[in-house]
């Protein structure tokens, strides 16, 4: 999939301004940016769902048509289920809606329903309705998958495994496309992200290729409880929190000395390599967004 020069404009905003990269066949794709980035407009067009006021996006060097809506699965940060219709009553009623796709047991087979597939939906934990989510997005079969924030709201256990059901189907071959707010989450699945802000793009590689471009150190983590008063201003970079500091140094082993020699405590401390959320603060800022 290509998206070229992609602008959205509102009567009191550009929400995209005219952004453009390719989504490699086969690969998980990742959309990060704080919330009024574009990231969902961006995403809802290349979906089918919005017009953009400029540019174009092609799949298989094609506009999207009405043939694209039939190789395309979607699930939504919110769909509407038929509460009183069981699992299985519920994938009968999307399948119905395409020409071709998986049945019932391929979709349970795939996204593990078997075990409550005669369950009504509206009895469903956060876990178990995302996995139905997902079964209902593949019931076409589709060659590109879009993922809009899917594990939201999961408890760490069903995140973890939602992440799991999608590794499987990635490994069938199919095209993911990935918004997300979890940089955990992209980091794992992800074979290459954008970082969206204001409309434009403003870092684009695989996790681990931004992380080694931007960053060459390492980040020490105290409680403020553990740093006495009157310490000597440290030579390094400090990010202070309300209950922690972090002291961001190029070389661990003379930082841990500095402090040992400072009889600083560091029965406490945790020592941790940069993150995509370090980096996505970087870019971003850390002001909330509205």
């Amino acid at each position: 999939m290509q998206v070229v020069e992609l602008v959205k404009q509102y009567p009191a905003v550009q929400a995209v301004s005219g952004i453009s990269f390719s989504v490699p066949t086969g690969s998980c794709f990742g959309l990060l940016g704080p919330n009024g980035a574009g990231k969902t407009t961006t995403v809802e067009i290349m979906e089918g769902i919005l017009q953009p006021t400029s540019g174009s996006v092609l799949y298989n060097g094609r506009p999207l048509d009405s043939e694209f809506r039939q190789l395309a699965g979607v699930q939504f940060q919110s769909t509407a289920l038929q509460d009183f219709l069981t699992v299985e009553e519920n994938l009968r009623f999307f399948r119905r809606l395409y020409r071709t796709g998986l049945s019932v047991d391929q979709l349970c087979d795939l996204c593990s329903l078997h075990e409550f597939r005669r369950q009504n939906a509206n009895l469903l934990s956060g876990g178990q309705r995302q996995r139905l989510l997902l079964a209902i997005a593949l019931v076409n079969d589709p060659q590109i998958l879009f993922l809009d924030e899917p594990t939201t709201g999961l408890d760490p256990q069903a995140r973890r495994n939602f992440w799991e059901q999608v590794e499987r189907i990635k490994a069938q071959g199919k095209t993911i496309v990935l918004t997300t707010h979890y940089m955990e989450e992209a980091y794992r699945l992800c074979d290459e992200i954008i970082i969206v802000d204001h409309g434009r793009i403003i870092a684009q590689g695989s996790p681990r290729s931004l992380l080694s471009e931007h960053y060459n150190d390492v980040v020490i983590q105290l409680p403020k409880w553990d740093v006495p008063d009157g310490l000597p201003e440290l030579p390094w970079n400090i990010i202070e929190g309300v209950d922690q500091i972090e002291i961001v140094a190029d070389d661990a082993d003379v930082a841990i000395r500095w402090l040992v020699a400072r009889n600083v405590p560091l029965r406490h401390m945790t020592l941790r390599a940069r993150s995509l959320e370090d980096l996505f603060l970087e870019l971003t800022g850390r002001e909330l967004r509205a």
